[in-house]
Protein backbone atom coordinates (compact mmCIF):
# COMPACT_ATOMS: atom_id res chain seq x y z
CA UNK A 1 0.00 0.00 0.00
CA UNK A 2 1.43 3.49 -1.18
CA UNK A 3 1.68 5.84 1.61
CA UNK A 4 0.71 8.83 -0.41
CA UNK A 5 0.90 11.47 2.10
CA UNK A 6 4.43 10.80 2.28
CA UNK A 7 5.33 10.59 -1.43
CA UNK A 8 2.90 13.83 -1.94
CA UNK A 9 4.63 15.81 0.21
CA UNK A 10 8.09 17.23 -1.53
CA UNK A 11 5.16 18.30 -4.78
CA UNK A 12 3.37 20.18 -2.16
CA UNK A 13 5.97 21.78 -1.27
CA UNK A 14 7.15 22.65 -4.87
CA UNK A 15 3.94 24.33 -5.48
CA UNK A 16 3.92 26.19 -2.49
CA UNK A 17 7.46 27.68 -3.31
CA UNK A 18 6.81 28.03 -6.95
CA UNK A 19 3.68 29.54 -6.53
CA UNK A 20 5.64 32.49 -4.33
CA UNK A 21 8.23 32.56 -6.40
CA UNK A 22 6.19 32.81 -10.01
CA UNK A 23 3.87 35.75 -7.88
CA UNK A 24 6.74 37.78 -7.50
CA UNK A 25 7.40 38.28 -10.51
CA UNK A 26 4.43 40.03 -10.75
CA UNK A 27 5.42 42.21 -8.42
CA UNK A 28 8.61 42.95 -9.58
CA UNK A 29 7.05 44.34 -12.63
CA UNK A 30 4.61 46.73 -11.01
CA UNK A 31 7.66 47.82 -9.05
CA UNK A 32 9.18 48.83 -11.86
CA UNK A 33 6.28 50.78 -13.81
CA UNK A 34 5.86 48.30 -16.00
CA UNK A 35 2.49 46.24 -17.44
CA UNK A 36 2.69 43.04 -15.95
CA UNK A 37 2.54 40.04 -18.53
CA UNK A 38 1.26 37.83 -15.56
CA UNK A 39 -2.24 38.37 -14.64
CA UNK A 40 -2.56 35.99 -11.38
CA UNK A 41 -0.50 32.42 -10.68
CA UNK A 42 -2.36 29.34 -9.52
CA UNK A 43 -1.22 26.03 -8.59
CA UNK A 44 -1.84 22.25 -7.62
CA UNK A 45 -1.11 19.03 -6.62
CA UNK A 46 -2.36 16.20 -9.05
CA UNK A 47 -4.99 14.59 -6.71
CA UNK A 48 -4.33 10.59 -6.02
CA UNK A 49 -7.36 9.04 -8.20
CA UNK A 50 -6.03 11.44 -11.46
CA UNK A 51 -2.22 10.09 -10.82
CA UNK A 52 -3.39 6.47 -11.10
CA UNK A 53 -5.52 7.18 -13.87
CA UNK A 54 -2.63 7.94 -15.93
CA UNK A 55 -0.75 5.71 -14.45
CA UNK A 56 -3.26 2.85 -15.43
CA UNK A 57 -3.92 4.67 -19.06
CA UNK A 58 0.26 4.49 -19.74
CA UNK A 59 1.20 1.74 -18.13
CA UNK A 60 3.54 3.26 -15.62
CA UNK A 61 4.34 1.44 -12.89
CA UNK A 62 4.38 3.17 -9.06
CA UNK A 63 8.21 3.06 -8.94
CA UNK A 64 8.44 5.14 -12.41
CA UNK A 65 5.71 7.83 -11.69
CA UNK A 66 8.34 10.47 -10.33
CA UNK A 67 10.17 10.40 -14.08
CA UNK A 68 7.17 9.40 -16.41
CA UNK A 69 4.50 11.23 -15.07
CA UNK A 70 5.88 15.46 -15.47
CA UNK A 71 2.75 16.82 -13.80
CA UNK A 72 1.93 15.84 -10.43
CA UNK A 73 3.01 18.95 -9.14
CA UNK A 74 1.44 21.94 -11.71
CA UNK A 75 1.48 25.56 -11.80
CA UNK A 76 -0.75 28.08 -14.27
CA UNK A 77 0.24 31.19 -14.66
CA UNK A 78 -2.51 33.66 -16.23
CA UNK A 79 -1.87 36.43 -18.81
CA UNK A 80 -4.22 38.99 -20.59
CA UNK A 81 -2.47 38.88 -23.99
CA UNK A 82 -0.94 36.10 -26.14
CA UNK A 83 1.79 38.20 -26.62
CA UNK A 84 2.67 38.12 -22.71
CA UNK A 85 2.89 34.49 -22.88
CA UNK A 86 6.37 34.31 -24.93
CA UNK A 87 7.81 37.28 -22.36
CA UNK A 88 6.73 35.20 -19.92
CA UNK A 89 8.19 32.19 -21.37
CA UNK A 90 11.62 34.48 -21.69
CA UNK A 91 11.64 35.48 -18.51
CA UNK A 92 11.27 31.90 -17.00
CA UNK A 93 14.15 30.66 -19.25
CA UNK A 94 16.35 32.99 -17.48
CA UNK A 95 15.97 31.31 -13.97
CA UNK A 96 18.54 29.38 -12.56
CA UNK A 97 16.21 28.28 -9.82
CA UNK A 98 15.02 25.37 -11.70
CA UNK A 99 16.36 23.41 -14.77
CA UNK A 100 13.84 23.99 -18.06
CA UNK A 101 12.85 19.97 -19.11
CA UNK A 102 11.17 20.16 -21.91
CA UNK A 103 8.99 23.29 -23.67
CA UNK A 104 5.55 22.25 -25.42
CA UNK A 105 3.59 25.06 -27.96
CA UNK A 106 0.17 24.25 -27.78
CA UNK A 107 0.24 27.90 -28.95
CA UNK A 108 1.35 27.90 -32.63
CA UNK A 109 0.76 24.07 -33.00
CA UNK A 110 -2.90 23.24 -31.32
CA UNK A 111 -3.93 20.03 -30.21
CA UNK A 112 -7.06 18.40 -32.31
CA UNK A 113 -9.21 19.69 -29.55
CA UNK A 114 -8.39 22.86 -30.30
CA UNK A 115 -6.63 23.14 -26.37
CA UNK A 116 -4.05 25.84 -26.58
CA UNK A 117 -1.44 26.73 -23.49
CA UNK A 118 2.38 26.73 -23.46
CA UNK A 119 3.75 24.14 -21.26
CA UNK A 120 7.03 24.08 -19.51
CA UNK A 121 8.37 21.00 -17.63
CA UNK A 122 10.96 21.56 -15.12
CA UNK A 123 13.31 19.97 -12.74
CA UNK A 124 12.64 21.92 -9.24
CA UNK A 125 14.85 20.76 -6.25
CA UNK A 126 13.14 20.55 -3.20
CA UNK A 127 14.77 21.23 0.21
CA UNK A 128 13.96 18.54 2.92
CA UNK A 129 15.47 17.24 6.09
CA UNK A 130 17.26 14.23 4.15
CA UNK A 131 18.71 16.63 1.70
CA UNK A 132 17.68 17.81 -1.78
CA UNK A 133 15.14 16.15 -3.91
CA UNK A 134 14.71 17.04 -7.40
CA UNK A 135 11.08 16.59 -8.78
CA UNK A 136 9.27 17.05 -12.18
CA UNK A 137 6.58 20.05 -12.57
CA UNK A 138 4.58 21.30 -15.24
CA UNK A 139 4.37 25.50 -15.44
CA UNK A 140 1.05 26.17 -17.98
CA UNK A 141 1.13 29.66 -18.73
CA UNK A 142 -2.15 30.90 -21.25
CA UNK A 143 -4.41 33.66 -21.53
CA UNK A 144 -7.55 34.45 -19.58
CA UNK A 145 -9.63 32.80 -22.65
CA UNK A 146 -7.47 30.15 -23.65
CA UNK A 147 -7.98 29.29 -19.84
CA UNK A 148 -11.85 29.46 -19.96
CA UNK A 149 -11.89 26.92 -22.62
CA UNK A 150 -9.69 24.85 -21.26
CA UNK A 151 -11.36 24.88 -17.83
CA UNK A 152 -14.91 23.59 -19.36
CA UNK A 153 -13.29 21.01 -21.81
CA UNK A 154 -11.80 19.56 -18.37
CA UNK A 155 -15.15 19.25 -17.05
CA UNK A 156 -16.70 17.51 -20.21
CA UNK A 157 -13.92 15.70 -20.48
CA UNK A 158 -14.62 14.06 -16.68
CA UNK A 159 -18.71 13.52 -17.67
CA UNK A 160 -17.98 11.59 -20.98
CA UNK A 161 -14.22 10.18 -20.03
CA UNK A 162 -12.53 11.69 -22.89
CA UNK A 163 -15.71 10.15 -25.61
CA UNK A 164 -17.40 13.50 -26.60
CA UNK A 165 -20.68 13.18 -28.80
CA UNK A 166 -19.91 14.56 -32.03
CA UNK A 167 -21.82 17.52 -31.44
CA UNK A 168 -20.24 18.69 -28.43
CA UNK A 169 -17.01 17.82 -30.36
CA UNK A 170 -17.71 20.27 -32.60
CA UNK A 171 -19.43 22.95 -30.51
CA UNK A 172 -16.06 22.77 -28.32
CA UNK A 173 -13.57 23.16 -31.71
CA UNK A 174 -16.09 26.14 -32.64
CA UNK A 175 -15.85 27.50 -29.01
CA UNK A 176 -11.40 27.50 -28.76
CA UNK A 177 -11.16 29.33 -32.53
CA UNK A 178 -13.56 31.67 -30.67
CA UNK A 179 -11.77 32.71 -27.43
CA UNK A 180 -8.40 32.24 -30.01
CA UNK A 181 -10.33 35.32 -31.96
CA UNK A 182 -10.77 37.14 -28.93
CA UNK A 183 -7.54 36.89 -27.87
CA UNK A 184 -6.03 38.54 -31.15
CA UNK A 185 -8.47 41.23 -31.15
CA UNK A 186 -7.59 42.25 -27.63
CA UNK A 187 -4.34 41.97 -28.85
CA UNK A 188 -4.84 44.47 -31.70
CA UNK A 189 -6.43 47.05 -28.83
CA UNK A 190 -3.56 46.09 -26.27
CA UNK A 191 -2.01 49.52 -25.96
CA UNK A 192 -5.82 51.43 -25.08
CA UNK A 193 -6.11 48.36 -22.95
CA UNK A 194 -2.94 49.19 -21.47
CA UNK A 195 -3.22 52.94 -20.67
CA UNK A 196 -7.14 52.17 -19.47
CA UNK A 197 -5.57 50.07 -16.73
CA UNK A 198 -2.77 52.04 -15.66
CA UNK A 199 -5.27 54.98 -15.92
CA UNK A 200 -7.69 53.03 -13.28
CA UNK A 201 -4.52 51.90 -11.39
CA UNK A 202 -3.63 55.06 -11.06
CA UNK A 203 -6.99 56.75 -9.98
CA UNK A 204 -7.49 54.17 -7.28
CA UNK A 205 -4.12 54.86 -5.59
CA UNK A 206 -5.08 58.86 -5.52
CA UNK A 207 -8.29 57.55 -4.00
CA UNK A 208 -6.87 55.68 -1.56
CA UNK A 209 -4.23 57.98 -0.70
CA UNK A 210 -6.63 60.53 -0.25
CA UNK A 211 -8.49 58.28 2.45
CA UNK A 212 -5.52 57.52 4.31
CA UNK A 213 -5.31 61.53 4.99
CA UNK A 214 -8.71 62.01 5.70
Amino acid sequence: MTNWDEFLVPYKQAVDELKVKLRGMRTQFERGDEHSPIEFVTGRVKPVASILDKASEKNIPFDRLETEIQDIAGVRMMCQFVDDIIKVVMKLRMRKDFKIIEEKNYISHKKPSGYRSYHMVIEYPVQTINGEKKILAEIQIRTLAMNFWATIEHSLNYKYEGQFPEEIQMRLQRAAEAAFRLDEEMSLIREEIKEAQAFFTKKKEQANDHRTKE
